[in-house]
């Protein structure tokens, strides 16, 4: 088995029933517990309509991509041993993979959150990304400051 993800081993996932689109059923996908799909794709809708509420805007759609392009990171690092020494270094992150730490971090700080229901906090979450603050987000920004702090050792990453 390769370990890079080539474009033969990515799974294509069918769009959503509600609004046709590949990434809502990701994070369907991402936020399901124990198998129960139908319970993971209600919260996530009434998510999306709560979030669009909560912003004033009439398309749900558009208001959870612009979420997830600010919880997006460009830069992650990765520990690599250098002649007994082990460094952080920063690699610039590939699309497919953006999305994948844009779900795993909203669906996690939304899990982090308690005391009401996981739709309520799923469309909390949602809103802070798209206005740029929250947990999700606070992620993104950690990460960038890991790359940027570490970016000394960027020389290693080819070699």
């Amino acid at each position: 088995m390769p370990r890079k993800v080539t474009a033969s081993l990515q799974r294509q996932l069918n769009p959503d029933r509600r609004y046709q689109s590949v990434l809502v059923q990701r994070l369907i996908n991402k936020s399901m517990l124990d198998g129960k799909k139908l319970v993971a794709e209600r919260a996530v809708y009434t998510a999306l309509e709560t979030a669009a509420k909560k912003v004033d805007s009439e398309n749900p759609l558009e208001v959870f991509e612009r979420a997830l392009k600010n919880i997006s990171p460009n830069f992650e690092v990765k520990s690599r041993r250098v002649g007994g020494a082990n460094y952080q270094i920063p690699f610039p992150v590939a699309g497919h993979r953006q999305l994948h730490y844009s779900f795993s971090w909203l669906v996690q700080a939304s899990r982090a959150r308690k005391g009401i229901p996981y739709s309520q906090r799923l469309a909390l979450e949602i809103v802070d990304a798209y206005n740029e603050t929250g947990a999700a987000f606070k992620k993104k920004e950690d990460t960038h400051k890991m790359a940027e702090a570490n970016r000394a050792f960027a020389h290693f990453a080819r070699g």
